[in-house]
């Protein structure tokens, strides 16, 4: 098998016909929302790290670059740098906020701190609108968040607009295809905000505006029969929409040469295995095997509360049993190969032949939380991404990989996924195992989320909710505390309710969930589980917080 555990820096597949914009990351808090709006504009738009050098940016051929915010001064010590090398790549550069800010010292350009910091909405007066403003009103809305303040701008550069705090909020030097802009276009607070970056975009970089989830399903489904060819492949298929959508890709390309595994590592939500094995293996008639593992992982998880070291265990005993099972599709008929002791199988369909590649329903959040293989922070590793052991023996076939969220539904209900599994909330790889926070992971735990999870979704439902939340959840906490119940003293688990908000999950507002609904969760769950005495509500956005407590 060939080895291949490290998957390219470019999320987007070799060979797409789009234009791209490079988004760089100098560690702005709306970095990864820039990279959306550019998208949402008909762009595709990748989100890397500032030193990933210019070498690198070329590499991808761009047809523009977008200079994200950040919190540093340009003066500070440790402060991000901006390479020069970028402004010599030919392509025009577009820089927002901290962006801005380098552009113009290293241009030449006089920034200095202000004696007042602006944040949050101010008034921008536009007096010179040029190429990147035209259409726009002289006076409009901004959102600001910045201390430092450019005060000149570069010699040949254009002044067009003003603020309350700043003296230069926009410039550009259209001769040399340079842009800068003080406030934030990117969020919903600047109401002209997406129109400066269509300009930018269209009639600045000349890029078409012809990105959009849903028509690169066909140019996948080229990418997918080219990579693979005549060989087998397997998908990881877990039930939730990521995975499904990305089986569902894969077998429109090569058919029965696909065969889906859905693991049961016993941390799957209620009913959740049946619900798959009747969606693939009868609705779509998708050759499947189910793997019943649950013994296998709580072995496996024994002992552990680090949530790293959960997501790691997981993801490698994942690729483990995958590889098993490439190894049974190509084993002689009769001769099934050898099973461990720990694991039942189940199949439906006629798989035949060895599978050398890997589905994997990997996102482009995925990527950039786990550090994207280009130096960016890592928050978690997910444990398709970041929780991948070394000695991996697939090749990956990552479809989605480019994708966020929102665009791998688009993608779904493009290629006739059922509505209630496209819209269905994000569920981690790792399942309930990081939902049990603080402690080891035990069949008692999992069954008490299993039924406290069940009630919530049961209730939001009702409430019609389901759709507006991009997540809710419970979270189950090694914590016990004293409560009363039929007049007696308990000790019970607490639970923890969380609801968010999002569009990408790269950021996420907690849910305001009525009052009413809240009562009658709590109500249900202490009156119906019985180990449970205590709820509590999480009210964490993110950031500071990730929407997933590990």
């Amino acid at each position: 098998m060939t080895a291949s555990a490290t998957p390219p820096p470019n999320p987007l597949p070799s060979g797409a016909d789009v234009d791209e914009v490079v988004v760089l990351d100098f560690g702005g808090q709306y970095s990864q929302l820039i990279a959306r709006r550019v998208r949402e504009c008909g762009v595709f738009s990748e989100l890397l790290p500032h030193h990933v050098g210019a070498d690198e940016v070329r590499r991808r051929n761009p047809k523009g670059i977008i200079l994200s915010g950040g919190p540093a001064s340009v003066y500070a010590p440790e402060a991000p740098p901006l390479d020069p090398a970028l402004l010599e790549i030919g392509v025009p550069v577009l820089g927002i906020c901290y962006g801005m800010q380098l552009l113009a010292k290293e241009l030449g350009g006089r920034v200095e701190s202000a004696e007042v910091g602006e944040y949050g909405r101010s008034q921008l007066t536009v007096h010179e609108h040029g190429t990147l403003l035209k259409g726009q009103p002289d006076e409009q809305p901004a959102w600001m968040s910045h201390r430092d303040t450019v005060y000149t701008p570069p010699e040949g550069a254009v002044a067009l607009a003003s603020s309350t705090s700043s003296p230069v909020a926009a410039f550009e030097s259209a001769e040399r295809r340079l842009y800068g802009i003080q406030y934030h276009p990117e969020v919903v607070h600047t109401p002209y905000g997406q129109q400066t970056l269509q300009t930018f975009l269209r009639d600045v970089c000349g890029c078409d505006l012809n990105w959009s989830a849903a028509n690169i399903a066909e140019e996948q489904i080229r990418l997918i029969r080219e990579q693979v060819g005549d060989g087998k492949v397997i998908c990881a298929l877990s039930g939730g929409v990521d995975s499904s959508v990305a089986a569902l890709l894969v077998h429109q390309a090569i058919g029965d040469q696909l065969t889906c595994v859905f693991v049961d590592h016993g941390l799957l939500r209620k009913n959740e295995g049946e619900q798959v094995k009747k969606m693939f293996g009868e609705h779509f008639k998708v050759p499947l095997v189910v793997v019943d593992a649950k013994d296998r992982f709580l072995d496996r998880l024994s002992g552990l509360t680090d949530p790293e070291a959960k997501r790691k265990t997981i993801g490698t005993e994942f690729i483990r049993i995958f590889e098993e099972e490439a190894l049974k599709l190509a084993a002689p008929a009769g001769d099934p190969g050898e099973a461990p002791a720990d694991t039942d199988v189940e199949v439906s369909g006629e798989p035949s032949g060895g599978a050398r590649f890997l589905v994997q329903g990997t996102l482009y959040s995925d990527v950039i939380e786990s550090g994207g293989g280009t130096g960016a922070a890592t928050i978690k590793s997910h444990h398709n991404v970041g929780g991948l052991p070394d000695d991996i023996e697939f090749e990956l076939v990552e479809p989605l990989r480019a994708l966020f969220k929102d665009e791998v539904r688009a993608v779904g209900t493009e290629i006739g996924l059922p509505e209630r599994m496209v819209w269905r909330q994000p569920f981690p790889g790792p399942g309930l195992a990081i939902r049990i926070v603080g402690g080891v992971v035990t069949e008692e735990k999992l069954d008490i989320l299993r039924e406290c999870d069940a009630i919530l979704q049961e209730e939001v439902r009702a409430a019609g909710l389901y759709r507006e939340l991009w997540q809710s959840f419970c979270v189950l906490p090694d914590v016990r505390t004293v409560g009363v119940q039929g007049d007696e003293r308990t000790y019970g688990y607490v639970v923890a309710v969380r609801a968010v908000t999002s569009d990408d999950a790269m950021t996420a507002d907690w849910a305001r969930l009525p009052y009413d609904l809240l009562d009658q969760v709590a109500t249900r769950m202490v009156g119906e589980v019985r180990q449970v005495n205590r709820v509590v509500l999480d009210i964490t956005s993110k950031p500071p917080g990730t929407i997933e407590w590990e």
